[in-house]
């Protein structure tokens, strides 16, 4: 099927119009593809913005950037220190919190 793009004028800028398919899937005009050097397999981020959808390209450097993020904070250290109380001490002091909070005791 070849790439049906129709042109609009709108606020003095050229608009390509795009027909959302099946499963929502949009099929960018070649024209557009080109002019963006957008090409098979590429990403793009999609981000609601005031009166439409903004597409903008995904750039490997941004990629790497962000599973670096994600790591960074996978492999930060949750404990500053391993618990003090046994499981036992832990269940007590717990159960204790809720029978004051139960009598207004809190």
């Amino acid at each position: 099927m070849a790439d049906l793009a129709v042109t609009v004028a709108r606020k003095g800028r050229e608009m390509a119009l795009v027909k959302v398919g099946r499963a929502g899937k949009i099929t960018l005009p070649a024209a557009l593809r080109r002019q963006l050097a957008i090409v098979e397999g590429d990403e793009l981020e999609a981000e609601v913005v005031e009166g439409g959808l903004l597409l903008r390209r995904v750039t490997e450097a941004e990629r790497k950037k962000a599973w670096a993020e994600i790591r960074r904070i996978i492999d930060t250290p949750k404990w500053r220190e391993p618990p003090t109380m046994s499981p036992e001490d832990q269940e007590r002091m717990i159960f204790e919190k809720v029978e004051r909070l139960r009598h207004g005791d809190a």
